[in-house]
């Protein structure tokens, strides 16, 4: 199972680095697993992937729940709003997974928050896929 999640990330990870318009908004691919302590703002980090089986009597498939994160200093919430914002555009274009077939890839919801305790915006990005394995 985690492999699938794991084809599903390298996709979404390729599709978000490549995407010009993100890395420019951005001031370079900020996209981490896990972010470093030195990391400049805004970025981007992958967070919570749930997996649940979505097997039917003929295929074995996998239902992949992933969150991203959207990391801002900025003063007010626009820099959230607007990495959130291509950050969904980056991954509406097809994603090429190695040894999935992706069946479904869908925006669920997305919020911005202000996070008392460390002083940035953080923006949460759901995102529901639903891969079958094409080996």
């Amino acid at each position: 199972m985690t492999a699938a999640s794991a084809d599903l990330q390298k996709a979404m990870f390729a599709a978000l680095t490549g995407n010009a318009a993100l890395v420019a908004l951005m001031g370079g691919a900020r996209i981490f697993d896990r972010a470093p302590t030195d990391a400049a703002f805004p970025f981007v980090t992958f967070g919570r992937t749930s997996v649940f089986d979505w097997s039917t009597s003929t295929e074995d498939g996998l239902e992949h729940l992933v969150t991203l994160h959207v990391w801002s200093k900025a003063k007010g919430r626009k820099e959230a709003f607007a990495v959130l914002d291509a950050v969904r555009a980056a991954l509406g274009t097809p994603l090429s997974l190695d040894d999935q077939h992706l069946v479904n890839f869908r925006f669920e919801f997305s919020e911005v928050t202000f996070d008392d305790d460390i002083s940035v915006h953080h923006g949460l990005l759901r995102l529901r896929a639903v891969t079958e394995s094409a080996v």
